[in-house]
């Protein structure tokens, strides 16, 4: 197996990935900064929106190497070339594509596929990834991250899908490394640009990194296959 990345050391540190889908990315580069200054520096854009890679690209330069900003919904490896080439910091998927994670890997790129039961895990931890995202994670819940944690102590899990900031302490206590929150974080935040949408959505980015940071952390085992 190629090298395996280092985990996105901004994820590694707040737990938290912030998922960035809108119908349009025009208001992207705006939540991203909110973000930032709320202290979510793990930015992940998705490439089911209008105009993400020139939205990743400009909300990577404006925001500097302090925030980490990645492409979701990465399904294929042509997906995957177009999003290094605009500058993406990591790769999230919502599937276990081998060539596709070896492909980053290779490249030290940290990949986080998207995986739900315990082969796809072992699979997508095999073939080279950083971290496997447990998704629909909200289709188990906590229950069921914590049953794949008892077998697979050594894969980080990041916890994506139907995940509210209410429940994202609960995740971590089951076993999640992180977890990846969307349209509960923004709220509509991608649409509306006021600077009173924005100060809410900054504070609930440190209501959310609060939650967390109260947890105590989950750390992978070094052994395993």
């Amino acid at each position: 197996m190629t090298e395996r990345p280092s985990l996105t050391p901004q994820l590694g540190r707040t737990r938290v990935m912030a998922i960035l889908r809108s119908a349009d990315a025009a208001g992207l580069p705006a939540v991203a900064r909110a973000l930032a200054d709320g202290g979510v520096t793990c930015l992940e854009v998705t490439l089911t929106t209008r105009g993400a890679l020139d939205a990743l690209a400009a909300i990577r330069d404006a925001l500097g190497p302090d925030v980490a900003v990645g492409a979701g919904t990465v399904v294929t490896p042509a997906d995957a070339r177009d999003a290094l080439a605009a500058g993406a910091g990591f790769l999230v998927a919502p599937i276990v594509d081998t060539e596709m994670i070896r492909g980053a890997a290779g490249r030290g790129v940290p990949c986080y596929p998207g995986a739900w039961t315990p082969t796809e895990v072992v699979t997508a931890w095999h073939a080279g990834a950083a971290a496997v995202k447990l998704f629909p994670a909200s289709t188990g819940g906590p229950a069921h991250l914590r049953q794949l944690r008892a077998p697979l102590p050594y894969v980080p899990l990041v916890a994506v899908g139907g995940v509210g900031i209410d429940q994202a302490r609960d995740y971590l206590d089951a076993g999640a490394h992180a977890v990846g929150i969307g349209s509960p974080l923004l709220r509509g935040a991608d649409l509306d640009s006021a600077p009173e949408v924005l100060d809410s959505l900054t504070a609930r980015a440190r209501t959310l990194l609060a939650a967390v940071g109260s947890a105590p952390p989950a750390e992978a085992e070094e052994a395993g296959p």
